[in-house]
């Protein structure tokens, strides 16, 4: 919206609840977590565990700190993630021999396996979205932008 645009809106309209962008993410995001739930409860992971996993899966032995920079958590946060996704015996926390400071997160032969058993579920939660494949694409590519200039302004 330009600012002549914005401008000419009633102020009550700029509160309203139905008119906020971050409300229309957040309850997306409530209900796209919601929908994975189902799926991922059948793998005993949690959404935050699902993306740890989804990051080790893309790349192994990670340290925490590149894990936390790829997902925006910070160590407080992914920390006990990574203990429960230890304890279900999905990854193995090591400390690094060059650097022991750093602790590299390994997936088990377990935690590989897991990656063939949610492989199928982009493909129900593209076909719980109601929307074509290339739409979710766009509007990933859209919000990824909106994220990188949050984040820039924020600093």
């Amino acid at each position: 919206m330009t600012k002549s645009k914005a401008s000419a809106v009633a102020p009550d309209a700029f509160l309203a609840l139905d008119n906020q962008f971050c409300f229309a993410l957040y309850s997306a995001s409530l209900a796209l977590t919601k929908t994975y739930k189902p799926h991922l409860e059948k793998l005993g992971l949690t959404y935050p565990q699902y993306l740890v996993m989804l990051v080790l899966w893309q790349q192994d032995r990670l340290a925490v700190k590149s894990i936390g920079e790829r997902l925006f958590l910070d160590s407080g946060t992914l920390t006990p993630l990574l203990k429960r996704l230890e304890s279900a015996g999905f990854i193995e926390r090591n400390r690094d021999p060059q650097d022991e400071r750093q602790v590299v997160i390994s997936l088990t032969r377990e935690g590989r396996a897991l990656k063939r058993r949610a492989a199928d579920i982009p493909r129900h939660i593209i076909g719980a979205s109601g929307q074509p494949q290339a739409t979710l694409v766009n509007l990933r590519t859209q919000l990824s932008a909106i994220r990188k200039e949050l984040v820039r302004t924020a600093e």
